[in-house]
């Protein structure tokens, strides 16, 4: 049996009254991490990398919703760093920021320009890290998720939950697509993958193939559940 340690390490912090898991993650050899999903308390995230001893390489954005990249703009202010995603579909999103902002107490929160957009197939290094882009549109038009085969780990921001997916009652949300994204992108990954998601507890796809009311197996062999509009996800 492989007893070699992870080749990354993460941490999640959840972030702004949603509660969105920002999450960091890092090379082992490296030390080079990224930020996913900055959504707000920029220095104390900043203070985190810190303390770790990593150096922060890059913010990456799973999509433009305001929890999860209201803080974009300020980390990028305060480190210089590229902010890297989401898919350019998500754009009317970021732009809406401000206002979001306003509606749910967080007036600093700013929108930005990412640096780079990103696309389905798209690929991330990270220190000696590699990391893998899939658009998985539904939750909103430009949403995409994070990979890293090697440690079968994902970032998957609001596509998934345990027991549960992302919301589609937003402009431009598309439920048929979440769950064709769900089971055509995520799925052939590995049941053994285990995920962040953009909010609550990590689950792994497997679990979810199993037991999600919405998505598993199971589920799809039936009419599919119109997810309820409910929860901040």
């Amino acid at each position: 049996m492989d007893q070699s340690p992870p080749p990354i390490g993460v941490a999640v912090f959840p972030v702004t009254p949603l509660q969105q898991n920002c999450t960091l993650v890092w090379c082992r050899k490296t030390m080079k991490a990224a930020i996913i999903d900055p959504g707000a308390s920029v220095d104390a995230l900043l203070g985190a990398v810190a303390k770790q001893g990593l150096t922060l390489d890059a913010i990456w954005i799973t999509h433009g919703h305001l929890d999860h990249a209201g803080g974009a703009a300020e980390m990028q202010e305060k480190t210089g760093l590229d902010i890297i995603g989401p898919h350019p579909e998500d754009q009317f999103w970021i732009d809406g920021i401000p206002q979001q902002g306003q509606l749910y107490g967080l007036p600093d929160a700013r929108s930005f320009t990412p640096t780079r957009w990103l696309a389905d197939g798209d690929v991330l290094a990270l220190g000696e890290t590699t990391w893998e882009v899939y658009h998985c549109p539904g939750h909103t038009p430009g949403h995409v998720i994070f990979f890293n085969r090697e440690a079968r780990f994902a970032q998957v921001g609001d596509v998934l939950f345990q027991g549960s997916i992302g919301r589609t009652d937003f402009p431009r949300s598309d439920h048929g697509a979440l769950l064709e994204a769900i089971t055509t992108k995520l799925w052939p990954l590995g049941d053994d993958v285990t995920f962040v998601p953009g909010h609550g507890p990590s689950s792994t796809f497997g679990a979810e193939r199993r037991g999600n009311p919405f998505v598993s197996d199971q589920a799809m062999r039936r009419a599919p559940i119109a997810r309820a509009a409910v929860g901040p996800s």
